[in-house]
């Protein structure tokens, strides 16, 4: 698994792992959405929009928001993230289901995401951040 989730005290806070910047804004979506609805499937309904900002911590939070926005105003659960990262500027098509209560309602309800202590780190074969996700 490309993320995992770290003790925190109030809120979930996640570690995301990826050899390439693409695949840590990938596995953020995807550790967002585990957080919030557990399993999905990819049933079709398909998503698209672009970014940018001034750094990529900047537009880790706004891709994170957006996906949050989507999710919150169209009833719609993803589990599929094609991201593309050209610099500051993301493009994404992302996929996934409607939400339904009984297969979707396990998680925790995210409010946001922190920018506190939010740091892209290279290691020596992957990247690394810790999101905070507020609850």
């Amino acid at each position: 698994m490309s993320f995992e989730e770290l003790d925190h005290t109030a809120d979930v806070l996640m570690r995301v792992r990826g050899a390439t910047i693409t695949e840590v804004f990938s596995d953020a979506g995807r550790a967002l959405f585990h957080v919030m609805y557990g399993p999905c499937e990819d049933r079709g309904i398909e998503r698209q929009f672009s970014l940018a900002a001034e750094d990529l911590e900047s537009l880790l939070i706004d891709y994170l928001s957006e996906l949050l926005f989507i999710t919150d105003v169209e009833n719609i659960v993803f589990c599929t993230f094609d991201v593309d990262i050209q610099g500051t500027r993301l493009s994404a098509v992302i996929r996934g289901e409607p939400f339904d209560p009984a297969r979707h309602s396990a998680g925790a309800l995210i409010k946001g995401v922190s920018y506190f202590g939010l740091e892209i780190v290279k290691e020596e074969e992957a990247y690394v951040v810790d999101i905070i996700f507020d609850i």
